[in-house]
Order: C-alpha cells, then sequence, then structure tokens
C-alpha cells in the first residue's frame, strides 16, 4: 500500500510539474495556438548525430563520439521550430561541464541542416562557440562576439521574430545583437564536439536567469505604439462619423435604448430606430436571463409570429433549456385571477434564489433537508399553501396593452388554477418579493437598459403546479421535447448538436443533487447569455436587421488578421492583442 500510495503522490507531483511549465509558457507566449504550432520543449531524438547522447526528459545533451578533429562535432535540434507568433523567444543552456576542450556550440538551424557540423557553420545554420567567444553565421568562419563560456556558466538565445534578428545573454546579462536578416521556422540547436561536455536546456520548463518577460513589455509597448501612430486618412470626420455610427448600431442591436438615444444625441447623429421593436427584444431577452424561458418562447411567438416555427433548430434549444429551467426551478407555469386585492409586484429578471417546484429541490434546500426523499420534495411542492388550495404566488408580467398575460392552457381553462384567495403567503418559495405590502425588487440589467416599466403586476397569481406534481410536469415536458427532437429533419451537423443538448439537459434527472453535478454547468446563469444572442439575432435577422452589428464584425475580423499575421510569420502578431489594445 505504502508502495501504491507513494506511485501516486509522485504521479500527482509530476502533474503539477507539467501544469507549472504549462502555464509558464502560456504566460510568455499567449499568443502562440500549440495544436497548430507546438513549441520547443525538449531535444528531438531524431534530429540529432550519432554521437549526442540524450537523458533527463531529453533534456540533457552529452557527447559520447571521438573528438578527436572537426568532424567529430555532432547537433542536436529542438522537437520544433521556433513559431512565429512568440514574437520574441527565448531559451537558455547551463553547461554542466565544458569536457576536455569546450568546443560547444549553441544557437538556431533549419530544418534539413547537417548535424555532423556545430551550429553556424553551415548555410542557414547560427551559433555562439564558447572556446573562443565568436558567432558563426553561415560560415565556417567566425566572428568576434562575446565572452567564451565554461562549465557552470548560463548561455541564452533570445530570437525577435519582429525585427529577425538573434541575441545571447550570459549568466543574466545581454551581449548585444549576434545575427539579422534571419530566416522563418527556425530549431535551437545545441553543438558538441570533445568527450565529457554536458548541457541543460531551459524551454521555459523553468524560470529563466535573464529577465526575458521586461524585454518582452518594451516590445509590446512598441508594437503598441505603432499601431497608434500609424496614420489615418486626411478625411478625419468621415471615420468619426463611421465609428460613431458603429457604436451607436452596437447599442440598439442589444437593447441600450436609452443609451443609444443619448449616444446620437451627443454626437448629433440622426435616430431613426424603431424605439417598440427595441423595447420588445428587450423585454424577451429580460426573461431569457431570468430563466423564464416558456414565457420568453410565447412572447416570441406573439410578437414575432412565424419565427420560430421557420427555425426549428433554434425552438428546439429555448425548449432544451426551458427544460434545464424547469430543472433549476426558474421556469414556472402560473395560473391567475384578477382579484381586488392588488399589491404591486416589481419583478427581477435574476431572482436571487432558484423557485424550488422542479423534481430536484434546489442546493441549499437539499443542504438543509439532506434525509428527504425526491418524493417529499415532490409532495412538498404540491402541499396547499391557500387555505387548503395548493396555489402561490408570484409575479407574472404585463402584456404590451397593460393587462395581464392570460394563461391559455386547457387546465386553466378548466379551472384547475382557480384558487388565488387574494393573500400572500410568507413561505412562498418563489420570486423572493419579501412581503406582501412592500414587494419591490430591484431589477438586474441584464443585457438591457433598465426601462421596462411594464415588468410589474397588480393582481396575485398562483403556481400552476398546484394541478400536477412538479415531477410530472417534467418528465411529460420531456417527452415532448424527445418527440421533437425526433421530428427534427436536419443536417447532420444540426442534428448532432441538437442530440447534444438534449443529453446534457437530460442527464441532470440522473444526479439528486444537479447543481453539484458534473453537468451542473447547464444551471448556472451564465448560460442563459448565449441563448439570448441566437434569440436576439434571429430576431433581427427576420427583421432584415444584420445577425451581428458591424463593430462585433470588425472585432472578429481584426482577431483573424492577428492569426492570420501568425501564420504568415509576422512576429509582431504576439503583441497585436485586441484586448490589450482595447483596454488602453
Amino acid at each position: 500500500m505504502a508502495a501504491v500510495s507513494n506511485g501516486r503522490s509522485a504521479m500527482d507531483s509530476q502533474s503539477e510539474t507539467q501544469n507549472v511549465v504549462v502555464d509558464r509558457l502560456k504566460r510568455l507566449y499567449p499568443a502562440v495556438n500549440e495544436e497548430k504550432s507546438p513549441l520547443p520543449r525538449a531535444w528531438s531524438p531524431k534530429e540529432k548525430y550519432n554521437y549526442i547522447g540524450l537523458s533527463q526528459n531529453n533534456l540533457r545533451v552529452h557527447y559520447k563520439g571521438h573528438g578527436k578533429t572537426h568532424r567529430d562535432a555532432a547537433s542536436v535540434q529542438a522537437t520544433h521550430p521556433i513559431p512565429a507568433a512568440c514574437g520574441l523567444y527565448y531559451f537558455e543552456v547551463k553547461i554542466v561541464s565544458k569536457g576536455r576542450d569546450g568546443y560547444m556550440g549553441i544557437g538556431l538551424s533549419a530544418q534539413g541542416v547537417n548535424m555532423n557540423r556545430l551550429p553556424g557553420w553551415d548555410k542557414q545554420s547560427y551559433g555562439y562557440h564558447g572556446d573562443d567567444g565568436h558567432s558563426f553565421c553561415s560560415s565556417g568562419t567566425g566572428q568576434p562576439y562575446g565572452p567564451t563560456f565554461t562549465t557552470g556558466d548560463v548561455i541564452g538565445c533570445g530570437v525577435n521574430l519582429i525585427d529577425n534578428t538573434c541575441f545571447y545573454t550570459k549568466n543574466g546579462h545581454h551581449l548585444g545583437t549576434a545575427f539579422t536578416d534571419l530566416p522563418p521556422n527556425l530549431y535551437p540547436t545545441v553543438g558538441l564536439q570533445t568527450p565529457g561536455e554536458v548541457v541543460d536546456a531551459n524551454f521555459g520548463q523553468e524560470p529563466f536567469v535573464f529577465d526575458i518577460e521586461d524585454m518582452m513589455r518594451e516590445l509590446g509597448t512598441r508594437t503598441r505604439m505603432e499601431i497608434n501612430d500609424f496614420p489615418v486618412p486626411e478625411s478625419h470626420g468621415e471615420w468619426q462619423a463611421i465609428l460613431n455610427k458603429m457604436v451607436s448600431t452596437y447599442l440598439v442591436h442589444h437593447g441600450y435604448c436609452n443609451t443609444a438615444e443619448a449616444f446620437a444625441h451627443i454626437t448629433e447623429q440622426p435616430f431613426n430606430e424603431d424605439i417598440v421593436s427595441i423595447k420588445n427584444r428587450q423585454k424577451i431577452l429580460k426573461l431569457v436571463l431570468a430563466g423564464r424561458m416558456g414565457e420568453a418562447i410565447e412572447r416570441t411567438s406573439r410578437l414575432y409570429p412565424g419565427l420560430l416555427e421557420s427555425n426549428q433548430n433554434l425552438l428546439f434549444m429555448l425548449k432544451c433549456r426551458q427544460f434545464v429551467e424547469m430543472v433549476n426551478g426558474s421556469d414556472v407555469e402560473v395560473c391567475h385571477r384578477k382579484s381586488g386585492y392588488s399589491p404591486s409586484y416589481s419583478v427581477s429578471p435574476r431572482p436571487s434564489s432558484p423557485i424550488q417546484t422542479s423534481v430536484i429541490q434546489s442546493t441549499k434546500s437539499y443542504s438543509n433537508k439532506s434525509k428527504q426523499s425526491v418524493e417529499e420534495m415532490n409532495q412538498n411542492n404540491t402541499t396547499p399553501t391557500h387555505n387548503g388550495n395548493s396555489c402561490r404566488e408570484v409575479p407574472v408580467i404585463l402584456a404590451d396593452d397593460g393587462d395581464v398575460e392570460m394563461d391559455t392552457t386547457e387546465e386553466f381553462r378548466n379551472g384547475h388554477g382557480d384558487a388565488c384567495n387574494g393573500k400572500s403567503n410568507s413561505s412562498t418559495n418563489g420570486y423572493q418579493n419579501g412581503n406582501s405590502h412592500s414587494n419591490n425588487v430591484t431589477q438586474d440589467d441584464g443585457c438591457c437598459d433598465n426601462e421596462d416599466e411594464d415588468m410589474e403586476v397588480d393582481v396575485p397569481v398562483c403556481r400552476k403546479s398546484c394541478s400536477k406534481p412538479a415531477v410530472e410536469r417534467i418528465l411529460e415536458f420531456g417527452r415532448e421535447l424527445y418527440s421533437m427532437s425526433q421530428r427534427l429533419t436536419v443536417d447532420k451537423n444540426s442534428s448532432e448538436t441538437n442530440q447534444k443538448m438534449l443529453e446534457d439537459a437530460f442527464s441532470l434527472l440522473a444526479y439528486s443533487n444537479p447543481w453539484a453535478s458534473p453537468v451542473g454547468w447547464q444551471l448556472q446563469p451564465s448560460q442563459r447569455e448565449s441563448v439570448c444572442a441566437s434569440l436576439n439575432s434571429a430576431i433581427l435577422e427576420s427583421n432584415k436587421k444584420p445577425r451581428k452589428p458591424p463593430l462585433e464584425v470588425a472585432i472578429a475580423h481584426a482577431h483573424e488578421l492577428v492569426k492570420l499575421m501568425s501564420t504568415a510569420g509576422l512576429g509582431s502578431c504576439a503583441f497585436a492583442s485586441l484586448v490589450d489594445i482595447l483596454d488602453q
């Protein structure tokens, strides 16, 4: 058992070390996509001469040849070339032993270069040699460059992929530029020539002796200054008008009506947008952000007839989200009737706690009543709270004409929901609005301006859960959702996406506490935002408006241009971070 425990500890330690290395490399080279352009992390057991031996995870290099003449020289390349997206790349080599003569070379070389040579002796090969301190640039004749190096020294090699230059450091001191006009796709390389020579490489798995990060910050500042100082056409007013229009359309797209009007006034732009249309979208998006998907779907169908019928994939996504919100307790069917008692309710789009009408209680209730069975929970959800009736008061929204939106389900029409008596119950687990006489809750702005005045009601309502236990309603809705997925005839990609959504949603029912389950991420309020974006885009498209505002399109184009810069080998892409520039 002790051996097993020790083995696990070693594996955990190794995993932690790997994570630290990944984090350090990500910090050094954030623009690099290692799926397409892996970073050099070790020496290659393939791209080396046979006089080279590797050990310690292919980070230690030792010489095992005869070392009689220069024909016995041997080199090794790293596993991958330096990605252009690094912007500034750096690695260090520690001289563990200079061996007999210290004929060591540290540098760079292109793919296919002869490994039976020290770096710098052949074309597209560059090296700094320890025995004489000379730099060798694709030639057997060296040039004086820096000091010699020996056992215990740490030599760093840096490549500036913006200027295509190379520099070296010794024990943390910058030695100046060694090479210029470097070609792309060079490999870190070391060469040894006499017995006893041993070196260790640091590709970033350990902190460097030289402060390369300070140099990176300088390059980043220089790149951003070049972007800021880029000449703008003389017609500055025309460009400013275009930018103002882009900002205005962004605000309108996301429903910031008041802000858009104020911005148009300040910038002296005409504002001819349909205010009613903006507010309609605003109301729908607030419902989605509140998790009230059933109401959001109903309102969308009423305000935009035919939209969901013609876009079944969108409707399926909304209903999958509705199923999740039913489990979450946020999507509640309500029944109501007018009464002489009329308290004023202000509805928060994001309730402070889930409405516990789902098949599984909220995390809070679950932890407080861990011994309660699911059957007991469901029974509690249908326990009468209004003089023997199982109705509980929750707020609903008003229709556009100011009247309460009526529940038109068959059960309500048959009178099952006619049980409200106009009194508030203090133990209700609906939207927590406080007592029945002071029920004002601040609205969360969500993605919209806080201006939706008709999110208030002045009639008491009761839940339709009085007619059916929560578990039955959820299972019945799930069966309808499954039937819908079977009916949809769409392309293969959409089918796979729909199937995945359905499986994820249904999997919530497999856990007694779904909030703490592996699929509990679906219950997070942040998951509603992507649904909001898809529905908003579909509504805009149905009104002959762009699915995305020009400002977001321009930002997406800028991100793609940075990727193209990387593909083209332009090192400045590493410091052309759109986020950093916008945060200035």
